[in-house]
């Protein structure tokens, strides 16, 4: 028997119906903010990644779906979705445009890593990507979107919020960091010693618990932001108090991607477990540059469905549509015709057999639909249809031509 590979699921049932139901909510919830849609390649070239994501990220050093085409292309799978989307913004030329535009995704990504509840190998990610706003407020509209969207899942979580400055204020800090690491590299793990020389503000981001210990006294971000940046912390604070979204500074969240500045942001939830990350994002400002772009200021997020499956909280269920069943064969075609009509606006199941009323409405109970329309032999001779509407209990016979002109 085959089975999925490792870290890929079939998605069905409850869990599809919750994917579907986060889809429209997020999907709604990004165009009352003004985002409209765009969808990416799964498959792009392999540079794209290491130029946005870094080499010194994991995602890049273990984790990607890489492999040379037939037309000798180094390409990979998505890892995540902004880096594509972004190259969408530069080699659609948006970026020669002076305006503001936003675009919202949702699709698969692929990462090779140890599977895990809530993290697969195939999984998909909700995300918004913002270009051309560089104030601040556009930082606190992000987040303000994503805390609509839990709010209408009816998702609990906690915001997280740090700065990571900018050109001015980052190397001067980052040089303090790294003399810090030094003294600290007998004490800490290969992966954070290997990311003091490639990228040290990743090594704040370790997991593990005896580096932690030796970083709690290790120099913050936040101490050494220069006047902007301290100014649109503050003001990215002063939003989130005045609006009622409560948050908390953590000073060690660096965010796991090398083109973060500035704003850096997760919401986190202990009700998959351990307290982790349900969804992130952060300013971006220099990365469509980074990628051959003009200048172009830009903030983001992104959010793993997956993750919060189990977190959704479905709508209550209410009946809908209609059920059509013949309780003799020879009214099946009349059924599949009028049940044509009916699919053209609402939704219909059509049962082919032949079955007793009593059958037919215990069908229509399994499906929910509010309507059992069932044609016998009285009705087919009489070009009529009997009716009962589920949800009211009233049942009625009405002829099919008045059934048609009323759905009309």
């Amino acid at each position: 028997m085959i089975k999925p590979l490792r870290g890929m699921k079939d998605l069905a049932f409850e869990d599809a119906k919750k994917f579907e139901y986060f889809i429209k909510v997020a999907s709604e919830v990004a165009r009352n903010y003004g985002f409209s849609y765009v969808e990416t390649p799964l498959l792009e070239e392999t540079a794209l990644f290491k130029r946005s994501v870094g080499d010194s990220s994991d995602i890049v050093n273990k984790e990607m779906y890489q492999f040379i085409d037939k037309g000798g292309n180094d390409v990979c799978l998505r890892p995540e979705g902004t880096a594509g989307v972004v190259r969408f913004f530069i080699s659609n030329k948006l970026d020669r445009v002076p305006q503001k535009y936003k675009f919202f995704y949702h699709g698969p990504m692929f990462r090779y890593e140890r599977p895990q509840k809530g993290r697969l190998r195939e999984f998909h990610q909700f995300g918004c990507e913002s270009f051309g706003e560089a104030s601040v407020y556009e930082d606190y509209a992000i987040i303000e979107m994503m805390a609509t969207i839990f709010d209408k899942l009816n998702i609990g979580y906690k915001l997280e919020i740090n700065s990571l400055g900018c050109s001015e204020c980052s190397p001067k800090y980052r040089e303090k960091l790294v003399d810090f690491l030094e003294d600290k590299k007998d004490k800490l793990c290969v992966d954070c010693n290997n990311r003091i020389e490639t990228n040290p503000l990743r090594v704040l981001d370790c997991k593990v618990q005896s580096c932690q210990a030796e970083l709690k006294d290790a120099p913050k971000i936040t101490d050494n932001l220069c006047d902007s940046c301290g100014k649109d912390f503050n003001k990215l604070k002063e939003l989130l108090e005045s609006n009622g979204i409560e948050f908390e500074v953590n000073k060690q969240l660096v965010r796991g991607l090398d083109y973060y500045n500035k704003s850096a942001f997760e919401f986190v939830s202990s009700e998959i477990g351990a307290q982790s990350a349900i969804a992130g994002g952060g300013r971006y400002d220099k990365l469509v540059e980074f990628l051959d772009g003009k200048p172009t200021p830009a903030v983001g997020f992104a959010m793993g469905i997956e993750r919060l499956l189990d977190l959704v909280e479905m709508p209550k269920s209410c009946r809908e549509g209609y059920y059509f069943g013949a309780m003799v064969q020879e009214a099946v075609d009349k059924l599949i015709v009028i049940s044509k009509e009916v699919k053209k606006s609402q939704k219909a199941t059509l049962e082919y057999s032949a079955k007793k009323l009593k059958a037919h409405l215990k069908n229509a109970d399994r499906v929910g639909a509010k309507y059992c329309c069932v044609i016998g032999e009285d009705e087919l001779q009489n070009g009529t249809i009997w009716i009962k509407d589920l949800v009211n209990k009233e049942e009625s016979v009405v002829e099919i031509e008045q059934f048609l002109k009323q759905l009309q």
